[in-house]
C-alpha cells in the first residue's frame, strides 16, 4: 500500500464510518472534530433525568450500520443491537381520525381500509411500486458514485436506465401519490416522506416514492439504547480498529500541494496525511478550508434543504396514544410548504413527537415522557428566529393539546431548544440546513458534490452533504462510496 496515512475532518456519523473503512485496510487513520464529541447531529444530552437523542430520531436500513461492522472484520453481536417497530408511526388529524402504520403490511393496509376506506389492495400496490423503483434504481442513485464512468457501463445500470420513464422521474411526488393514494389523508401521509431529505412533495420528483420501501417492507427500528448508540458502536469499533480522536480540535485548512491533498493545519501546525477525507458539510470545506482552491459554485449554490425547529421537553405524564414515532398533521399540507419555501413557519405546522421512553424507560423519570418535538422550518435567510420560535411554541403547544385532549404547558417539566441558526453553530449545516441541498429539482442526485474532488487530487468527501444525501443510511453510503472510489482498480 503506498498511501499510509488519512485525515478526517468531522465525526459525524460518515467520518466514524469513514475511519473504520480506512482503518481495516490498515492506514494509519486520525479524525479532526470541532466539538467535543462524536457523532454530529448524531448525539445526545440529558437535562433534569431526561434524556434526549439531539438529532436524527428515525433508523431504517441497519443493515448500513452492519455493514462497517463486516468491513471491519468484527461481528457486531451484543455490541450493536436493535429491535425491529411493531407500529411505523402513528398519525393523527384535527377532526379525530386517527391511523396506526403498522410495521405488519397486512395490518396496516386493514387499518388504512378501516379508518380511510382505500383498500388494503391498494396500499400493497402503493407499497409493491415503491419496492419496484428502489430495487431498479437504489444501487445506481444510492449506492454507487454517479460521478464515475464505470458506474454506468454494467448491464444492470444499462437495464434500469431503460426503465427511467416508469420511475415517475419527470413528475412530482404528489402528482404520484395523487395517482395511487386515492385519498387526501392518505396522499398526505405518503407525501410526508419528502421530508426525509428536506424536500417539498410538491416540486420533488416522483422517483422519491422509493422512501415508503425502507420503513413499510424493510422496517423502522431502534437500538437498544436510543439513536445515540449507532453513534457510540461505530465510535467504539473505530478506536479498536485504531483510529486516533481529536476532540475540540477543528481543523483550519486542507492542505494543498501540487493539486493533491497533503495534510491538515491544525492548532496552527501542519500535520502530513497522504489522503484527506471531508466530512465537513460541502461548503464549508470550500468556505473555510480551502479558501485558495477553486470552488464548484454551480453546486454549492444550489437550493438547501429545509432546516427544523426542535423542542425537547420532559413532560410529567404519559400519553399510551403515542408511540416512538408520532405526526400530527396540518390541516393544508400544500399551504404549509408554500410558507417554507419562502422562508416562513406555516402556523399550522405538521408536528412530529418522538418518545424514546416508549421503548427505554430509563430515558425519563417515573410515570413521564421525553418528547422530541419537531416542526419542518426553512433554512436560515435572516429570520427573527427569536420571534419565530415563541409564536411556534405556542402553536405547537395549543394543536398539541386539542388534538391529545390535554393541556400539555403544564406538564412541561425542562425544555431546550434547537433552531437553524444553532444547527450551523453546532454541526456546521451551512444555513442549518438539514440535508445540505434539497432533492426539489429532478436532478438533484446527478448535481450533489461527489464524493471526491475533480480537481484536488487525494481529497475525498462523506456525509450529508455530498452524495447520495441526508439521512444516516446515504451518510453510511457515502463512506462506503468513499472507499470503493478510492480503492477502485
Amino acid at each position: 500500500m503506498d498511501m499510509k496515512k488519512i485525515g478526517i475532518v468531522g465525526a459525524g456519523i460518515a467520518g466514524l464510518a469513514a475511519s473504520v473503512r480506512m482503518a481495516s485496510r490498515g492506514y494509519e487513520v486520525e479524525v479532526f472534530e470541532a466539538n467535543p464529541y462524536p457523532g454530529g447531529k448524531l448525539s445526545q444530552f440529558e437535562l433534569d433525568g431526561f434524556r434526549f437523542d439531539a438529532g436524527p430520531s428515525l433508523f431504517t436500513m441497519p443493515q448500513y450500520v452492519l455493514d462497517v461492522f463486516q468491513a471491519a472484520g468484527i461481528d457486531p453481536s451484543g455490541r450493536f443491537e436493535y429491535d425491529r417497530l411493531k407500529t411505523v408511526c402513528n398519525y393523527f388529524w384535527e377532526d379525530g381520525t386517527r391511523l396506526s402504520a403498522h410495521a405488519d403490511e397486512d395490518a396496516f393496509a386493514s387499518e388504512v381500509e378501516e379508518k380511510l376506506g382505500v383498500s388494503a389492495a391498494q396500499i400493497k400496490k402503493i407499497l409493491a411500486d415503491s419496492e419496484r423503483k428502489y430495487k431498479y434504481t437504489g444501487q445506481t442513485f444510492l449506492e454507487k458514485s454517479l460521478h464515475k464512468l464505470s458506474t454506468w457501463t454494467n448491464w444492470p445500470i444499462l437495464k434500469s436506465m431503460l426503465l427511467i420513464p416508469t420511475f415517475d422521474l419527470f413528475t412530482n411526488m404528489n402528482a404520484v401519490n395523487e395517482r395511487l393514494a386515492q385519498h387526501p389523508k392518505l396522499v398526505q401521509l405518503f407525501n410526508r416522506f419528502a421530508t426525509y431529505n428536506g424536500s417539498n412533495p410538491y416540486k420533488a420528483p416522483g422517483l422519491l416514492t422509493i422512501i415508503p420501501y425502507f420503513e413499510h417492507r424493510i422496517g423502522a427500528f431502534l437500538p437498544k439504547g436510543g439513536m445515540h448508540d449507532i453513534t457510540q458502536a461505530l465510535y467504539e469499533l473505530a478506536q479498536e480498529k485504531g483510529v486516533k480522536f481529536h476532540f475540540s480540535c477543528p481543523v483550519e485548512e486542507i492542505l494543498v500541494e501540487g493539486g493533491a491533498a497533503a495534510g491538515l493545519k491544525v492548532n496552527g501546525e501542519h500535520q502530513a496525511f497522504d489522503r484527506v477525507i471531508s466530512n465537513m458539510d460541502a461548503f464549508f470545506t470550500y468556505e473555510k478550508l480551502l479558501p485558495h482552491a477553486r470552488h464548484p459554485k454551480r453546486i454549492l449554490r444550489q437550493e438547501k434543504s429545509t432546516s427544523a425547529l426542535i423542542f425537547y421537553w420532559g413532560i410529567k405524564k404519559q400519553f399510551p396514544e403515542l408511540d416512538l414515532h408520532n405526526i400530527l398533521f396540518s390541516d393544508d399540507y400544500r399551504t404549509e410548504f408554500n410558507h417554507l419555501a419562502n422562508g416562513k413557519v406555516y402556523e399550522d405546522p405538521t408536528i412530529y413527537i418522538n418518545i424514546t421512553q416508549k421503548y427505554c424507560p430509563e430515558d425519563a423519570p417515573e410515570g413521564m415522557e421525553n418528547w422530541f418535538v419537531m416542526v419542518n422550518a426553512p433554512y436560515d435567510s435572516g429570520q427573527d428566529w427569536e420571534q419565530i420560535i415563541a409564536r411556534t411554541r405556542t402553536q405547537v403547544i395549543e394543536k398539541t393539546s386539542r388534538i391529545l385532549g390535554t393541556d400539555i404547558e403544564p406538564l412541561i417539566a425542562c425544555e431546550e431548544t434547537l433552531q437553524p441558526l444553532t444547527i450551523q453553530s453546532k454541526t456546521a449545516s451551512h444555513l442549518g440546513a438539514l440535508y445540505g441541498t434539497s432533492s426539489n429539482n429532478k436532478m438533484a442526485a446527478f448535481l450533489r458534490h461527489p464524493n471526491f474532488s475533480r480537481r484536488i487530487k487525494n481529497l475525498y468527501f462523506c456525509g450529508g452533504s455530498v452524495h447520495p444525501g441526508g439521512g444516516i443510511p446515504l451518510c453510511l453510503l457515502s463512506a462506503k462510496i468513499v472507499d470503493d472510489v478510492m480503492h477502485a482498480g
